[in-house]
C-alpha cells in the first residue's frame, strides 16, 4: 500500500484539479469558484502525514510488533488516525462554508455545439412554448377537461372529480410504466434513479423497485422509441413536451384513486384512456377555444418574442412558423403577442404540421388554407409570403424554398418531434427552448445550493482518496463519510422537486432528457428572448470541459470574471466583442 503521504499529495493535486476545472458545471454551465483552496488543503494534509507512517495500518508495516503492546499500540494508533481524519474532515467542511459566489445569468444561450448567428440566413419556429408561453392556468385547464371527459365519457368513478391539478409534481422527461403504472425518472446510461418511482401519488420503496426491475436498469428494448412514444411492444413512455404535465399528474392521479378504494384495473386501459382525454382537449379544439376566449388569461406576454422577430427581420432575415396547431389558435395568439400584422414578419407560415410526421412522411402535400379557414383544393406550386399553408411535408418544404443545410436554424420545445429529425438527417442547425432552465439556474444560484453541492465534492474526493486505506480505524470513518453522502443525495434532489428534482440531473448523472438535448440541440436557451443579448455576429462556443481522462489546461478565474463561469449576456446588441 502507498505511503498515505503520497495519497494526501495526490488529494491535493484532485482537489486543485477539481476547483479549477468546475466539477458543478451542468451541460456547458459552471457553478460558482469553488472555496477549497489548495494552500489550507497542503497545511492540513500536512499535519494529517506527520509522522510519515503514522496512518499506515500498523500490522502492514514491515517488524510490526506482536501481542498485547501491538494491541495497544495498534489501538492508539487508530484513535489517532480517526482523530486526524475527522479534523480534516472537519476543516474541510468549514472552508466549504466560505464561499464567493458568481452567479449563472439564467438569461444566456448555452452551446452544445459550435455554431456562428452570421452563417444563419432563415430562421424558423415552432408556436407553442417557442414563441407563446401560456401561464400555469392552462396546464389546470387541460387536466380538468381531460379528467371529465374520463368520466363523462369512459364512465370513470365520479369521486376523480375531488382531485385537481398539482403544479409542482411533476416535470419533464420522466418515463412512464404503461404494464405497471410507475412514473419514473430515468439516467442518460438507462439507470432508474432510485427515490423517484412513484405508484400514483405515492413513492414507491427502492428494495420494491428493485425487485421488480431484477435491479434499476432499464433494458433498450423496453425503453420508448425514437420519440418517447410506447409502440412496437415497449413498455416505457417518456413525456417529453410541456403540455404532458398535466397528463402525467392525471395518470398519478387515477392510479391513486383505484388504489386508495381498493378497484381493480388494468394500467394499461388507465394509460390509454389517459392518453385519449388528453388528446381529445387538442384535437376536438377545447382548449384552443377556451384559450381563445380569455387569452390574457393564458397567454404571457413577457417574453418578447416580438422583439426578436423584428429584430430578425430588421437585419433581412427569412424567418418561417412551423407548428402543429390550427390556424385560428395560432392567429389569435399572434395578434396579442405581435399584433395583426404579425404574417408580414414570416415568408412562410405552416398549420397543423403534424409534427415530427412532417421531417419524414413525403406523401402529404401542402394544402392552402383562407383566412376563414376554408382548404383549397389547388395544387401548390411555390410558398408565398402571407399565405397560410396546412400540412405538407419536409421534403416538399426544401424543394420550394431552396433552405437547405447549416444556413437554417429552426427552434423549438421538443426535444423529438421539433428538433432531432432536422439535426440527424437535414443538417439544419437547432435551438431548443427550455423554460425551466430559468428556475433550475436561480435555485443553483443560491447560497445554500452552492454550498451543498461545494461540500458533496470535497466529500466525495475525501472518500475517493481515502478508500484505499484497508486499515479498520481509517475504512470506519470512510464508511460514516459514506453514509453522509448517501444522506445528501435526497436534498439534491428535493432542493429542484420533491418527487422527481431536477430536470437535468439525476444525484450525479445526466437525466435521460439531458442526453436527448445535448445531441439534438446546437444550443439551448429558457426563452427566445434571450436572443436579444447577441448581435447577429455571435459566435457560441461550448466549453471545452475536461473527459475523465485529460488533465485540465484552463487557468483559475481571473478577477475580470472571465474563465470557467458562465458569462453575463451584455447589453442588446452588444455581444459580438465576447
Amino acid at each position: 500500500m502507498a505511503p498515505l503521504c503520497r495519497s494526501l499529495s495526490s488529494l491535493v493535486k484532485r482537489t486543485e484539479c477539481l476547483r479549477r476545472v468546475g466539477v458543478f458545471s451542468s451541460f456547458q454551465q459552471d457553478l460558482p469558484e469553488h472555496p477549497i483552496r489548495s494552500g489550507w488543503w497542503k497545511r492540513n494534509f500536512r499535519a494529517v502525514s506527520c509522522g510519515g507512517a503514522a496512518f499506515q495500518p500498523l500490522l502492514q508495516q514491515p517488524g510490526a510488533k506482536t501481542g498485547a503492546a501491538s494491541v495497544s499500540s495498534s489501538s492508539s494508533e487508530g484513535r489517532d488516525t480517526a482523530e486526524r481524519l475527522w479534523s480534516v474532515y472537519n476543516d474541510t467542511k468549514k472552508q466549504t462554508e466560505v464561499i464567493s459566489t458568481s452567479s449563472v445569468d439564467p438569461d444566456i444561450i448555452f452551446a452544445n455545439n459550435e455554431m456562428s448567428l452570421r452563417d444563419i440566413e432563415i430562421y424558423g419556429f415552432d408556436y407553442d412554448y417557442t414563441l407563446a408561453f401560456y401561464s400555469s392556468q392552462l396546464h389546470t385547464l387541460i387536466f380538468d377537461i381531460a379528467r371529465d371527459i374520463l368520466i363523462n365519457n369512459h364512465r370513470y368513478p365520479e369521486g376523480l372529480r375531488k382531485y385537481e391539478y398539482i403544479p409542482n409534481f411533476a416535470v419533464r422527461g420522466l418515463h412512464y410504466d404503461v404494464q405497471k403504472g410507475l412514473l419514473m425518472k430515468i439516467d442518460a446510461f438507462h439507470y432508474i434513479q432510485l427515490g423517484t418511482v412513484y405508484r400514483g401519488l405515492h413513492p414507491v420503496p427502492d428494495e420494491e423497485v428493485i425487485a421488480m426491475y431484477e435491479g434499476s436498469h432499464v433494458p433498450l428494448e423496453i425503453m420508448s422509441d425514437f420519440y418517447g412514444k410506447s409502440t412496437h411492444g415497449h413498455t416505457m413512455k417518456q413525456f417529453m413536451d410541456i403540455f404532458s404535465l398535466p397528463e402525467m399528474t392525471l395518470l398519478s392521479c387515477v392510479n391513486d384513486f383505484f388504489m386508495r378504494h381498493n378497484i381493480d384495473y388494468e394500467p394499461v386501459h388507465l394509460y390509454k384512456d389517459v392518453k385519449e382525454a388528453i388528446r381529445d382537449v387538442h384535437v376536438k379544439g377545447i382548449m384552443y377555444r377556451a384559450v381563445e376566449a380569455d387569452i390574457e388569461k393564458y397567454i404571457c406576454y413577457g417574453e418578447q418574442s416580438h422583439a426578436v422577430l423584428k429584430k430578425l427581420s430588421a437585419h433581412g432575415k427569412k424567418m418561417f412558423l412551423i407548428t402543429n396547431s390550427p390556424f385560428d389558435f395560432v392567429d389569435h395568439g399572434m395578434r396579442y403577442i405581435v399584433g395583426k400584422d404579425w404574417r408580414d414578419l414570416f415568408d412562410v407560415v405552416i398549420v397543423q404540421a403534424d409534427k415530427p410526421s412532417f421531417f419524414n412522411d413525403r406523401r402529404k402535400p401542402f394544402r392552402r388554407v383562407t383566412d376563414k379557414g376554408v382548404l383549397l383544393w389547388d395544387r401548390i406550386h411555390r410558398l408565398d409570403k402571407g399565405q397560410i399553408y396546412k400540412q405538407g411535408n419536409l421534403y416538399e418544404f426544401l424543394r420550394l424554398t431552396g433552405w437547405r443545410g447549416s444556413k437554417v436554424l429552426y427552434f423549438g420545445d421538443h426535444i423529438y418531434s421539433d428538433l432531432a429529425d432536422l439535426t440527424l438527417k437535414h443538417g439544419w442547425r437547432t435551438g431548443a427552448i427550455i423554460p425551466e432552465l430559468r428556475k433550475e439556474i436561480k435555485i443553483m444560484n443560491t447560497p445554500e445550493y452552492v454550498h451543498m453541492m461545494t461540500w458533496l465534492q470535497a466529500l466525495t474526493v475525501l472518500i475517493e482518496q481515502m478508500q484505499a486505506h484497508r486499515d479498520p480505524a481509517t475504512q470506519a470513518v470512510v464508511e460514516e463519510w459514506i453514509k453522509e453522502r448517501e444522506a445528501m443525495k435526497p436534498q439534491t434532489k428535493d432542493i429542484f422537486n420533491a418527487q422527481f428534482g431536477s430536470l437535468f440531473r439525476t444525484y450525479h448523472n445526466p437525466t435521460y432528457f439531458s442526453r436527448r438535448l445535448s445531441r439534438f440541440a446546437d444550443i439551448y436557451m429558457a426563452s427566445i428572448s434571450c436572443m436579444l443579448n447577441y448581435d447577429l455576429q455571435h459566435t457560441f462556443f461550448p466549453r471545452r470541459t475536461p473527459l475523465q481522462h485529460e488533465a485540465p489546461f484552463w487557468p483559475e478565474q481571473n478577477s475580470s470574471g472571465l474563465g470557467l463561469s458562465a458569462p453575463s449576456p451584455l447589453a442588446p446588441q452588444d455581444r459580438s466583442t465576447v
